[in-house]
């Protein structure tokens, strides 16, 4: 990477984020010749040449792999590993090696209120957020809030049984498909948001979708799609518990689904703004519309 063109650097880019953050790249203007799509997977960012990207094999657990793929490069696109628990020195040594190789802005991936939210997602996120504050690289914080697609294993579920099932209350999620925050993320590079400093100076962009629905509202989404009658059965956290636990599931699982449908239940998926729309300059996409080509 020594030619002087800007080189942006998109980490998980075999997985379906950091892939349609490239894509989105792209679209918006950059030349594939200018992203470097790392990720861990020899074979599958093998494959990404064909996009006419540049690629790098990296492993946030070995971060002299982390040093080669980063040199030379402006920007650094991270986003955040898929390994709870283990995620704050997996991204710390991300943020390391981008120091250490000049990169002049980190662009990262992170939770809904990472700093003040209660979300059971949320203390590894806020950890994060401060070790990049701290590192005195520019930095621009996209807290997403959920995905649509987090629901496309329910539609087997619910298929069957015409019931779905959560301990979520009436609480709202204001969730947005992943080419939506992909296309965020692309927007704040290429002009159409602005990215920030470092330290206080940090820039937060705060990116749910429009529209933030209930159980109610899911079941009725997916009644319109399956073409039968969905109804939405509200359970207490002991009762789902108990389900999850007759199902076989183990108790670190049970833990975190129920505490995440406590956490809907208490609003803290709910709408945050319309940062989403404004940066990528049109409606976020619909949960119907993310999940009818799944059916």
């Amino acid at each position: 990477m020594s030619d002087s063109t800007p080189t942006i650097v998109v980490t998980g880019a075999t997985g379906p984020l950091g892939r349609a953050a490239v894509d989105a790249l792209i679209a918006r203007g950059v030349a594939p010749q200018n992203i470097v799509a790392a990720g861990r997977n020899a074979e599958k960012v093998d494959a990404l040449r064909q996009l006419g990207v540049r690629t790098a094999v990296i492993d946030f657990a070995e971060p002299a792999t982390l040093t080669a793929a980063f040199e030379g490069a402006d920007t650094l696109v991270l986003v955040s590993a898929s390994e709870p628990g283990n995620r704050v020195p997996l991204h710390s040594n991300a943020i390391d090696a981008a120091k250490a190789a000049g990169v002049t802005q980190i662009v990262y991936t992170s939770a809904p209120r990472a700093d003040s939210s209660p979300l059971i997602l949320a203390p590894e996120h806020k950890a994060t957020e401060e070790y990049l504050r701290a590192s005195g690289v520019a930095a621009t914080i996209l807290r997403n809030n959920w995905y649509n697609e987090n629901y496309s294993r329910t539609l087997a579920q619910v298929a069957e049984s015409g019931v779905y099932l959560a301990s979520t209350g009436d609480g709202r999620v204001a969730s947005a498909s992943r080419p939506d925050y992909a296309e965020a993320i692309a927007a704040v590079l290429t002009g159409g948001g602005l990215t920030g400093g470092s330290g206080a100076d940090a820039r937060v962009y705060e990116l749910s979708g429009d529209i933030a629905w209930n159980g109610d509202d899911f079941a009725s989404v997916l009644t319109q799609l399956l073409g039968r009658e969905v109804i939405y059965r509200s359970v207490t956290s002991a009762e789902h518990a108990e389900i999850l636990r007759g199902a076989g599931l183990d108790d670190a699982t049970i833990g975190f689904l129920v505490g995440l449908d406590a956490n809907i239940a208490d609003g803290l998926l709910d709408t945050s703004g319309d940062d989403l729309s404004r940066l990528i300059g049109r409606p976020t996409t619909p949960l119907a519309d993310t999940l009818r080509p799944l059916v």
